[in-house]
């Protein structure tokens, strides 16, 4: 095992390099001297330069505190003596040691003590040395390759899959978690952990689905003011519709709100559903239309435009929340037999399981707009209801070009694009907050309304597009990103969709240690596309 003070000692020389090295962002007529040192005085590229060193160091940091956390709990235990280390020193617990001497909260030295004790070297009673229960977290994290979070969450999810699964698959689950842990935000690599979890105990996921269903709850308090307090907590087979309907009416008063699908950004991206008879995959407003600024393959902003439409007389001013806590009660008005309800979303969830899973019930599935798996028997159960769309990988495919014969892409190309992107095919965000944009614009470039002339994208990253000049290429299969020439000189095409945040672990990732374990290594593991 290295020694953790020659990364932090390197680290540190990084740092003060590029610190050095940022320059002032004003030049020396700034007021603030040529020389001077403060991030005030950085330009952009050296600020953000002595920001990710700062980010090594910090990570360098982070493994010796893990490391000395672990002594400290090692120390702790009963061998060490009557009342061990922590005890002696007044503290009834390790972490309240390590909590006391670092300024941490006892949870954030619960979580050194963690990671510490799972990626240390395990001593046998002869003294021989063994590798870490979990050594491939252990090199990353000793590396910098991974954050202190995202090794964590790695490490006891395996804990807890321990007893259930062989040592083989778990360790080719744990060498790919590091491996996509190194360059996923930290979001997308707890959806990756909750789908690893899946696939490694999937009989796991039944009961762990009847336990939350069991403690499902909704309470209604009134309060002294007049106000009327409504909590729920749902499991996701019981969230699934509630969130659908409520996204599918605000999405359709916000399309409503600005003529033409030109809403804000902000508030699109908040509220957006996907998948509604024309929309997607997810749960979206029937009769809301597509968000046609498409993207260019030249990523030009799009001045072609569709028929004007007339702005409502008054203007509507509801928040989000105020729009949702309205659909709530027009749906609530709706089933009491109210005829004049003034909207008729129509709102689909649509489940996602592979054909193995729902033709055997046993494994995984996902629910557009929610990132927990459930189980395949749970999906089964929806797929039967009208109001659920059951899309299983691994069956026929429909025919989804539809050319210059209508605008809009359609419910089963929607789809398809979700299958392909898994959500924003640029950040991974959640499929029920994109948008489905042609890259050859409709009205500019006569683009067809093809797969391989759409992609799903976020309102951020959409408008991100646009604003820096990238160009986008796919096909049926693949989406690729090519950066602008000022962002990359050489404009080397980067992976985007679902094949960039997908997680892999297979029989090419090698077993860290022998085993007589015999059984296969799992297949393709892809992130849920909601």
């Amino acid at each position: 095992m290295t020694n953790p003070l020659d990364a932090l000692e390197a680290d540190l020389a990084s740092l003060r390099a590029a610190w050095g090295e940022a320059g002032p962002a004003f030049g020396a007529g700034s007021g603030l001297g040529a020389g001077a040192t403060v991030p005030a005085a950085m330009s952009d590229t050296g600020l953000l330069l002595v920001l990710q060193a700062a980010a090594r160091l910090r990570r360098a940091s982070e493994v010796a505190l893990v490391r000395l956390a672990a002594e400290v709990a090692e120390r702790s235990q009963a061998g060490f003596g009557a009342e061990g280390l922590a005890k002696r020193h007044g503290h009834r617990t390790a972490a309240s040691l390590v909590a006391a001497s670092t300024g941490d909260a006892v949870a954030g030295a619960a979580k050194l003590l963690r990671v510490g004790t799972a990626t240390r070297p395990r001593q046998t009673l002869t003294g021989q040395v063994r590798p870490a229960r979990h050594p491939a977290v252990a090199d990353a994290l000793a590396n910098g390759a991974v954050s202190l979070d995202a090794a964590d969450a790695i490490c006891a999810m395996l804990e807890r899959i321990a007893p259930r699964t062989s040592l083989r698959r778990a360790e080719a689950y744990e060498a790919e978690l590091v491996r996509f842990a190194s360059a996923a935000p930290h979001g997308l690599v707890l959806r990756a952990v909750r789908h690893a979890e899946a696939r490694l105990d999937p009989d796991g996921v039944e009961p762990r689905d009847e336990a939350m269903h069991a403690q499902r709850s909704l309470t209604i308090v009134e309060e002294p003011s007049g106000m009327v307090r409504i909590t729920a907590r749902l499991d996701p087979i019981t969230a699934a519709p509630v969130k659908a309907a409520i996204e599918a009416i605000v999405t359709e008063v916000l399309h409503r709100r600005s003529p033409g699908g030109a809403t804000d950004a902000d508030s699109r991206s908040t509220a957006r559903a996907a998948a509604a008879p024309e929309q997607g995959s997810g749960a979206h407003a029937e009769s809301g239309g597509e968000t046609d600024a498409p993207l260019g393959r030249d990523a030009h902003a799009d001045s072609g435009g569709g028929a004007p439409t007339c702005s409502p007389v008054l203007e509507d001013r509801r928040t989000i929340p105020q729009l949702q806590a309205d659909a709530l009660s027009e749906l609530a008005r709706h089933v009491l037999g109210c005829e004049a309800a003034a909207t008729r979303a129509k709102a689909t969830v649509v489940v996602r399981l592979e054909l193995d899973a729902l033709l055997s019930g046993v494994g995984e599935a996902t629910i557009d707009g929610l990132d927990r798996p459930v189980s395949a028997a749970a999906a089964r159960r929806l797929a039967v209801d009208a109001e659920f769309v059951p899309s299983v990988l691994g069956g026929e495919s429909l025919p989804l070009d539809l050319g210059r014969s209508r605008r809009l892409f359609s419910r089963a190309q929607r789809l398809a694009l979700g299958e392909r992107d898994g959500g924003c095919a640029s950040c991974g965000r959640n499929i029920a907050y994109v948008e489905a944009h042609h890259l050859d614009w409709w009205h500019r470039h006569r683009g067809r309304t093809d797969l391989d002339n759409g992609v799903l994208l976020c309102s951020h990253c959409h408008h991100q597009v646009h604003r820096e000049g990238w160009r986008i290429r796919a096909d049926r299969h693949e989406v690729w990103f090519v950066p602008p020439p000022h962002l990359d000189p050489e404009q080397r095409p980067r992976r985007g969709g679902r094949a960039r945040f997908e997680l892999r672990a297979d029989s090419r990732v090698p077993a860290t240690r022998t085993t007589a374990d015999a059984s296969p290594a799992p297949g393709a593991l892809s992130l849920p596309a909601a």
